[in-house]
């Protein structure tokens, strides 16, 4: 006859002294043991999944649980749904720390918005250190609607030059048949460089209407610092350049590949901005037709 335990009770002595039935207290047993099953199966299918998710997080520190999500989704074709994710990451202690910002001064002024690609451009640099060079710049040029780098430049210095050749780059590409009269819009702050005479020039020759933000309107290139901030935390934090030919391979190779046709991009519905783009011509197309 079974026993309760080692005191020598057995289940029929418990269960009348409980006043319940012997089936009843099997019963209740059932699930609990299906309970335990179920979780030592979900722990094994979880295995792989952590080392997936753990691999990503090793490669991009400052991916939440969303993206890491949509990238096991939309790159690598493994059915998973958020919350999963997100326990798995909270269990592991993979999340990004929340940061709390302090309330900002923000001006009555807003930021031109964009409602289709090449409209408006934004324009900014960043700099980052190379121990045995020094200063390294980075320019880009980035369009607002579809979030991709439409054009850069990686240099040694950081002069109204450089920045043209980030422009003429992205105007290339973007309008192999000329930019003239295609109403773009370049958004910058009022620093030197886009203020140079030589800059102003060439963007007036073309056709490029400037736009300048001001010290009352610290939202008007933000879209363009924001991106600015994603660099820096998918490349030049995470790398330690021993020189310029290896930070320009490595900065090249990650705005071309891994982030114009790769990057899921949480404004874009995790599409890549050149998925982005390539699907609002699609549309543009079939309400021509």
């Amino acid at each position: 006859m079974e026993r309760l335990n080692q005191a020598g009770y057995t289940v029929q002595d418990a269960c009348q002294a409980l006043g319940i039935s012997r089936s009843g207290y099997y019963a209740s047993r059932g699930p609990q043991k299906i309970h335990k099953t179920h979780r030592t199966a979900r722990a094994v299918r979880d295995v792989g999944l952590i080392e997936k998710i753990k691999a990503l997080k090793d490669q991009h520190p400052f991916w939440g649980y969303r993206r890491v999500r949509a990238w096991l989704l939309y790159r690598e074709k493994i059915l998973v749904n958020e919350k999963r994710v997100r326990r798995l990451m909270k269990e592991h202690d993979l999340m990004v720390p929340r940061t709390i910002y302090k309330v900002k001064r923000t001006s009555g002024r807003s930021k031109p918005r964009a409602d289709k690609p090449k409209q408006f451009w934004g324009i900014d640099a960043t700099k980052f250190m190379i121990d045995s060079l020094g200063w390294v710049y980075l320019v880009i040029v980035l369009d607002w609607y579809t979030k991709k780098v439409a054009g850069w430049r990686v240099s040694l210095r950081n002069r109204s030059k450089e920045w043209k050749g980030a422009l003429d780059m992205a105007v290339n590409l973007e309008f192999p048949d000329g930019v003239r009269g295609k109403g773009l819009k370049l958004v910058s702050d009022n620093g030197s460089q886009p203020t140079s005479i030589s800059f102003m020039k060439d963007t007036s020759t073309l056709e490029i209407e400037q736009i300048f933000t001001s010290y009352n309107n610290p939202k008007g290139n933000a879209d363009t610092e924001r991106m600015m901030r994603t660099i820096k935390e998918e490349v030049l934090w995470l790398n330690e350049f021993e020189t310029f030919e290896e930070a320009k391979e490595k900065i090249d190779k990650w705005l071309a590949i891994d982030y114009n046709k790769l990057y899921v991009h949480s404004a874009l519905g995790y599409r890549s901005p050149e998925e982005f783009q390539t699907l609002y011509y699609q549309e543009e197309l079939k309400e021509a037709v």
